[in-house]
């Protein structure tokens, strides 16, 4: 069981949605990949990624190329066992250019709380340092700090 478990009421659904940054802001692929179902699918921009093991290579790559990964994830909408989000995370390449990636996900979840389907839909736009407005310490992201919506993002 991976709590708060479906029918999610919307205190629930915004603790999956936590949950679900707080894992990414981790940075550890195999600890994430326990959110997901073994046979969970993904559509990630223009990848399309079927079970645990694919999901933790998918990850692994991800933070190796993109660096200082900072990630805010904000409830959108739920019903029953699906949740959909909205993100923006900001991260450098390897040459030190900053982006800003928006996005959008659409979650499916099973009866034991993990998630099943997750179809992402994502754009990256490059930043400069000064435009940049995630500055918490890499990892978990302070419960003080801005939201989206709150950054008018």
């Amino acid at each position: 069981m991976r709590p708060p478990l479906p029918p999610f009421t919307e205190e629930t659904a915004r603790q999956k949605v936590r949950g679900a940054e707080d894992g990414w802001n981790g940075r550890d692929p195999e600890k994430v990949s326990l959110a997901y179902s073994v046979d969970s699918a993904w559509r990630n921009r223009d990848r399309f990624i079927t079970g645990r093991d694919e999901i933790v290579s998918f990850l692994k790559e991800k933070w190796q190329t993109e660096q200082n990964y900072r990630l805010i994830k904000e409830l959108f909408a739920f019903s029953g066992n699906r949740i959909a989000v909205r993100f923006a995370y900001e991260y450098q390449d390897a040459a030190g250019v900053w982006y800003r990636a928006f996005g959008n996900e659409n979650w499916v979840f099973d009866a034991e709380g993990r998630m099943a389907q997750r179809h992402a839909s994502i754009n990256d736009v490059e930043i400069s340092d000064t435009e940049r407005l995630f500055h918490w310490p890499l990892g978990r992201r302070p419960d003080d700090h801005p939201s989206l919506s709150d950054l008018g993002l």
